[in-house]
C-alpha cells in the first residue's frame, strides 16, 4: 500500500475538452476516479538522507504544501496543458498571481509600461505599490501601438495588459505589443481572465507570461479564490518559483481541488455563456434606453476585426451604457430579477455591476473617464440561464429606466 502516486500520460495532443477532464491527474495507491484532495501541511521522509536530498532538489517529491502539494500540482499541470505552457504555478487569488508575476521580475530602478484600462487592483499595484520599491511606471492607451513604443525607456523591463479590458472590453493587439516588448528587451505579461484559455492564447501570440484569476470562469460557480501563472520553465524558475516559495501566497489544496472540478465543465459553461452574452448584447442594442453596447464580436465594436483575428469568440461579458447616467443605471440594476448585482464574473449565475461605484470606485472621475468608464455604464457577466429569460428580464428593467 505504499505505491507512489502515478500520473496520467500527457494530453497535450488531445483537444481542450479532453484535457480539461484528464490532464495532470495523479492517482494514489487506491486508484481513485476523482482527483484526491491531499489536505496536508507537510510530508514525511523515509530517512534523514532522503529529506536532505529532497531539500537539495536531488530527490523528486513534496516537502511542504506552501511549496507544492499533489492536489495543487494536478491543477497546475492541467492548466499548463490547457494553456500550452511549459509550466504553471497556482496562487491564493488572481491578484496574488498578478503581484507575484510583477514583483518577481522587477527591482528598484526598473520601469513597467502598462495599459491604463486595467482592473482597479492591478492599477493599484502598478501606480502605488511598485513605486514604494523604486519601480516607475507609464500608463498608455493600450490600443495605440505608438504609445507603447514611445513609453519604452532603457530601464523598461515589463509590459502588462489585459485584453479584453475590464470593463470597457477594448481589444489590444497582443502580437504587435509582444513584438514591441521583445524589441525593447522587456517581457509581456497578459491578464487573460476575460477571454479564458479557451478563447485566446497569449503565449502563442508572443506573450511571455499569462495570469488568471481562477476565481472567475475556472471555478465558475462562486465558491473559491484562486490564481494561476503560466509561462516557460525558465520564466517560472527565474522569476516566480523562489518568490512564491519564500513569500507564501500559496493556494490551499482544497481550493485547488475545487478548481480541478471546475475545469471539467469549463468548456460547457463558457460555450453557453458566450451564446447568452451575444444574444443579450443584440437585444440590449435594440432597446431605446441604451446609449451603446460593447461586445467584441459585434460589428460596431471598434476593434471587431482584431477581436475576430485574436479570439475564437466574443466572450462572456457585455458592457453597456444606459441613457440617464448613474440614476438610470441604478434603476436598471435594481429592477433586474434574474441577473444579480455582484462584482464577480464568469459565474454560472448572470451577474451585473456598476464599475464606477464598485470595481473602479477608487479612481477620480477624470481617471475613470480616461479609461472610458462612464456613470451610465454597466458590466454584464452572462450565466448559463435561458437567454430568453435573461432578455425578458433586461427589457422589463430597461423599461423602468425610461
Amino acid at each position: 500500500m505504499t505505491k507512489p502516486l502515478t500520473s496520467a500520460p500527457s494530453t497535450r495532443e488531445l483537444r481542450p475538452a479532453t484535457r480539461l477532464v484528464h490532464a495532470g491527474t495523479l492517482r494514489s495507491q487506491y486508484a481513485e476516479t476523482s482527483e484526491a484532495l491531499f489536505l496536508t501541511q507537510g510530508f514525511v521522509y523515509e530517512s534523514a538522507e532522503q529529506a536532505e536530498a529532497r531539500f537539495k532538489g536531488e530527490d523528486a517529491g513534496f516537502i511542504y504544501s506552501r511549496f507544492s502539494n499533489p492536489t495543487v500540482a494536478m491543477f497546475e499541470q492541467r492548466m499548463a496543458e490547457l494553456e500550452g505552457a511549459e509550466a504553471a504555478r497556482a496562487t491564493a487569488s488572481g491578484m496574488a498571481a498578478v503581484t507575484a508575476t510583477l514583483i518577481g521580475q522587477l527591482k528598484a530602478g526598473d520601469h513597467i509600461v502598462a495599459a491604463k484600462a486595467l482592473f482597479g487592483s492591478c492599477r493599484y499595484v502598478i501606480e502605488e505599490l511598485l513605486p514604494r520599491f523604486g519601480v516607475s511606471s507609464t500608463l498608455v492607451d493600450g490600443t495605440d501601438l505608438g504609445q507603447w513604443r514611445a513609453a519604452v525607456r532603457p530601464e523598461t523591463k515589463v509590459f502588462f495588459l489585459e485584453s479584453p479590458t475590464n470593463p470597457t472590453l477594448e481589444i489590444l493587439d497582443i502580437a504587435a505589443i509582444a513584438g514591441i516588448a521583445k524589441s525593447a528587451g522587456a517581457t509581456l505579461v497578459v491578464d487573460n481572465v476575460f477571454a479564458t484559455p479557451l478563447l485566446q492564447s497569449p503565449l502563442a501570440l508572443g506573450a511571455d507570461c499569462v495570469v488568471y484569476s481562477a476565481t472567475k470562469h475556472i471555478d465558475g460557480q462562486g465558491r473559491c479564490l484562486a490564481g494561476v501563472i503560466l509561462a516557460s520553465e525558465k520564466f517560472i524558475n527565474d522569476h516566480i518559483h523562489t518568490y512564491l516559495r519564500q513569500t507564501g501566497p500559496s493556494i490551499s489544496p482544497f481550493n485547488a481541488w475545487v478548481m480541478l472540478k471546475g475545469l471539467e465543465t469549463l468548456e460547457l459553461r463558457v460555450e453557453r455563456q458566450i451564446a447568452n452574452a451575444a444574444k443579450v448584447a443584440d437585444a440590449l442594442a435594440a432597446h431605446k434606453a441604451i446609449e451603446r453596447v460593447i461586445y467584441p464580436f459585434r460589428d460596431d465594436h471598434p476593434q471587431a476585426e482584431l477581436a475576430r483575428r485574436q479570439m475564437k469568440a466574443g466572450g462572456t461579458l457585455v458592457t453597456f451604457e444606459v441613457k440617464g447616467g448613474k440614476e438610470a443605471a441604478f434603476k436598471v440594476a435594481n429592477a433586474l430579477k434574474i441577473t444579480r448585482i455582484s462584482n464577480n464574473l464568469g459565474d454560472t449565475k448572470s451577474l451585473l455591476t456598476h464599475p464606477s461605484t464598485t470595481t473602479h470606485q477608487r479612481f477620480e472621475e477624470d481617471a475613470r473617464l480616461g479609461m472610458g468608464i462612464r456613470q451610465g455604464m454597466l458590466r454584464f457577466s452572462a450565466g448559463i440561464e435561458s437567454a430568453d429569460d435573461l432578455i425578458a428580464d433586461f427589457e422589463q428593467a430597461l423599461d423602468k429606466a425610461l
